[in-house]
C-alpha cells in the first residue's frame, strides 16, 4: 500500500494552526480565495512561488474527492 502525504496540514506551531500548504506558510484558503475571485492557478504560483503546482493540484483534487463523496452519500 502507498502513503501519499497529504498537500496541506494544520501544525499549532504555524500560523496558530491554519491549514497551510506543507512546507510553506501559506493558507490553503488562499489558493480558493484566488480561483474564487476569477485568478487563474498560475497567478496564485506567481505570487506564492514557496507552493509547488503539484501541491496546488493536489489539493484541488483532494477538495473535489471530498465533495463528490460526500453528495454521493446522500
Amino acid at each position: 500500500m502507498t502513503t501519499t502525504q497529504l498537500p496541506i496540514h494544520s501544525d499549532p506551531e504555524i500560523m496558530g494552526g491554519t491549514p497551510v500548504f506543507v512546507g510553506t506558510r501559506v493558507p490553503a484558503q488562499t489558493l480558493l480565495d484566488y480561483l474564487e475571485s476569477g485568478d487563474t492557478l498560475d497567478a496564485f504560483l506567481s505570487d506564492f512561488p514557496s507552493v509547488t503546482r503539484e501541491q496546488a493540484i493536489a489539493t484541488l483534487d483532494a477538495g473535489t474527492a471530498l465533495l463528490v463523496a460526500q453528495v454521493a452519500r446522500r
